[in-house]
């Protein structure tokens, strides 16, 4: 990992500030990975900046459940996205396994944002509004005709639209969603963790909550398609992604084949394994699952996001010279799943958020600190 990359889990803080504080003072940007139900441990880590009245960012970029939680921090209601994924995730509303493979009933997020929006919860969209007054906010979506990342703001009179696109997860979901007269799909098919976006917009120093601890995260099929047939981060991403085609029958030939490999494993354990939902092998057991055919478009959408994947964990490991990055990470694998999980794994994921949360202010607050101190000097 490169000199300019820090992990703040919720058993160390980041230790070293002196370089850090050479960069908190320009423009920071803050960034969420998305991972269902995973995602109550960004939920611990905002109710800990919530709490301490602590909000350094200029910019935000969420995906998927990433983006929900960001929501929820930027209308300063500290609990909303524990409470969101704790009670309205866990209903059978939201999403039934049985009823899902037997009646094919989707998941329903709007349902569940139909809920946020009502007593006992009521997201102040308002507050929201007023928090961003000079600040920008977006969600990574994924156009499905060309599968580019897409950014979209949050917060505006189309905010619900583009949190159902941004969550919009293959074969969970009906259909993709159409906001500003486009279909997009979920936006961890090609932004997972949309930290470049960040750089690219002029973040020098980007905050990085990640819902799996970076050194359980693997560089999947990397050796499929070889280490020198993937651009390096600084080409521009139409470049990498028309490389990317290139090999499209080529992977779709291998990814059919695994898929044919593949033996059954029950439905709970389909949904309760992977980063993209499920990842690759498990999208492969549920299409079987549900007796449909696992189409080139749903294996177009898995190569494209395990090479976006494998590119942000390079630029991760190795950010450019111009930039400093903390990944605030959960130490271990987290007990939570996407989907199903259990109430106490929830509650215990939580609660190592929130410590990592604090470990990362204190970090923070020690920077400035060695900052102001040397303006004294």
């Amino acid at each position: 990992m490169a000199g300019n990359v820090r992990v703040v889990s919720e058993r160390c803080t980041l230790g070293d500030y002196d370089q850090l504080s050479k960069y908190i003072s320009g423009k920071n940007a803050l960034v969420l990975q998305g991972g269902g139900q995973k995602s109550i441990f960004t939920a611990g880590v905002l109710d800990a900046f919530n709490l301490s009245n602590f909000d350094p960012f200029q910019s935000y970029y969420g995906t998927s459940a990433g983006a929900l939680n960001l929501c929820a921090f930027l209308c300063r209601q500290c609990g909303l996205g524990k409470s969101f994924i704790t009670d309205l995730t866990t209903q059978n509303d939201f999403f039934h396994l049985f009823a899902y493979i037997r009646k094919k009933q989707y998941l329903d997020l709007s349902w569940a944002l139909d809920r946020i929006m009502d007593f006992p919860y009521r997201l102040d969209v308002d507050m929201g509004r007023r928090t961003l007054a000079k600040k920008k906010a977006y969600a990574a979506v994924t156009q499905v005709h060309t599968l580019k990342d897409i950014y979209l703001p949050l917060l505006e009179s189309d905010w619900k639209d583009v949190l159902l696109a941004s969550c919009a997860i293959p074969a969970l979901c009906e259909q993709p969603v159409e906001v500003r007269s486009q279909p997009f799909a979920d936006g961890g098919i090609s932004a997972s963790i949309p930290v470049q976006e960040a750089w690219r917009q002029g973040a020098r120093f980007i905050a990085v909550i990640r819902t799996e601890s970076p050194d359980t995260s693997s560089v999947v099929l990397s050796q499929q398609n070889g280490e020198n047939g993937v651009a390096g981060f600084k080409q521009p991403l139409d470049y990498v992604q028309n490389q990317w085609q290139q090999l499209s029958e080529q992977w779709r030939s291998s990814l059919k084949k695994k898929m044919s490999a593949q033996t059954k494993i029950s439905p709970a354990g389909v949904l309760n394994g992977g980063r993209w939902l499920f990842g690759a092998d498990n999208l492969f057991r549920l299409s079987d699952l549900l007796g449909r055919k696992f189409d080139s478009r749903l294996a177009d959408m898995l190569m494209i996001h395990f090479q976006t994947y494998e590119l942000t964990l390079k630029f991760l490991a190795t950010p450019p010279d111009d930039v400093f990055i903390i990944q605030i990470a959960p130490s271990e694998t987290l007990r939570s799943g996407p989907l199903l999980s259990k109430k106490d794994d929830l509650l215990h994921d939580y609660a190592l958020g929130l410590e990592a949360g604090y470990n990362f202010i204190e970090s923070w607050e020690s920077a400035r600190s060695v900052l102001q101190q040397g303006s004294l000097v």
